[in-house]
């Protein structure tokens, strides 16, 4: 990529290079054997000098994403934000319209709970209510995918946007936050001048704990007046439109694999049998990067039937549903994605005290330990 995928400038500083790695979206067939361009795509993160929206560099990898099951955690923060939305009174318009993600969440049940109607992305006039749940990260061309939302939303309407901020992935090490198919990377500063770009402004935002730490932000046409939510949320994010400070995701990478790789071995030294859990697109290069292989993972338990009878890519790991996980009977588990914790731990009783959470921000520790973003 030579240009920025918001405003166009040329000026692009690399900030994180994985090297290369499988592409995130391809889970092969369990049975078919590693083949030798397998984890021979690139994957970096570049920060544009123009405008500070952190982005991917490249993407030579073809969509191919099975259908997760829609987590838990998801459809409560979902519901968390349609409430705030309508004790802020955003929400009183008769029509909502939903941009989609591969990662489920979708609003558009709750809205019709409280009386509005589903329209399409292209109803005359707009939408009064337009959703955006982790959706348009997966825009190559950044500009054309916010002006496609701003077209959709009605002239007195309200757009929704839910994000994973940059800060969070920096603060956190959540370096495996940057994946193929993932094209963007939000600061407020940059997010802004992304909405200008299609003649919109933010109005409010709301935090929210999952994955970390993500926001829903209010935009409207036209240039409004941000609120105490807003210039809180730039004040936080000023930083992550300086090189130099999200330049620490490749430090976060380097301990992050090195400790998981170290975890892994002691496992296997003390004849431990460990499992994972969640076959999530995030720990698609973690896996392969820290070389695991089915000495150190039996296989990793996903609740997605799309996934199930095939492997991690880059490994020969397979993905087994979770009656053949809890029949595995392991010792240890890994959890690929923390957030997933609360409804594992329900569905699978009989594997207390076995889990561990694997964060960036700690390393790998029992998931029944509190996590600094749980103590901030």
């Amino acid at each position: 990529m030579k240009v920025c995928r918001a405003c166009g400038s040329g000026s692009l500083d690399l900030v994180l290079d994985l090297g290369e790695v499988p592409a995130a979206d391809c889970f092969p067939p369990a049975g078919d054997p590693i083949s030798a361009g397998e984890a021979d795509h690139p994957l970096a993160m570049v920060l544009c000098a123009g405008c500070g929206l952190a982005q991917l560099a490249d993407d030579d990898t073809v969509t191919d994403e099975p259908r997760g099951v829609e987590p838990r955690a998801l459809v409560e923060q979902a519901r968390a934000a349609v409430a705030d939305a309508a004790a802020s009174g955003l929400l009183g318009g008769a029509t909502a319209a939903e941009f989609g993600s591969p990662h489920g969440g979708t609003w558009l049940p709750h809205l019709q709970e409280r009386g509005i109607s589903t329209v399409p992305q292209d109803h005359p006039g707009g939408a009064d209510i337009v959703v955006d749940s982790l959706g348009i990260m997966h825009e190559p061309d950044q500009a054309a995918g916010m002006a496609r939302r701003a077209a959709a939303t009605a002239p007195g309407g309200v757009l929704l946007l839910h994000y994973l901020p940059l800060e969070t992935i920096v603060r956190q090490g959540q370096w495996n936050a940057l994946r193929h198919g993932h094209f963007a990377y939000y600061s407020l500063p940059a997010l802004t001048r992304l909405l200008a770009s299609a003649g919109m402004s933010p109005l409010t935002a709301w935090d929210y704990d999952l994955y970390g730490g993500t926001v829903v932000l209010a935009a409207v046409h036209g240039e409004a007046e941000p609120d105490a939510a807003i210039a809180r949320l730039v004040r936080r994010d000023v930083a992550m439109t300086d090189p130099r400070t999200v330049r620490g995701l490749q430090r976060a990478a380097d301990s992050h694999l090195s400790g998981l790789r170290s975890w892994l071995e002691g496992q296997r030294a003390q004849g431990n049998r460990v499992l994972a859990y969640g076959a999530a697109s995030r720990a698609v290069a973690l896996l392969s990067l820290a070389r695991a292989d089915r000495s150190m993972i039996a296989a990793v338990g996903d609740a997605s039937p799309l996934k199930e009878g095939r492997r991690m890519p880059g490994t020969d790991i397979p993905i087994v549903s979770p009656a053949r996980f809890a029949a595995a009977a392991p010792d240890s588990i890994l959890l690929t994605v923390p957030d997933l914790y609360p409804e594992v731990r329900e569905t699978f009783p009989q594997f207390a005290g076995r889990w561990f959470v694997d964060d960036p921000a700690t390393g790998v520790r029992p998931a029944d330990a509190e996590s600094p973003r749980a103590a901030s």
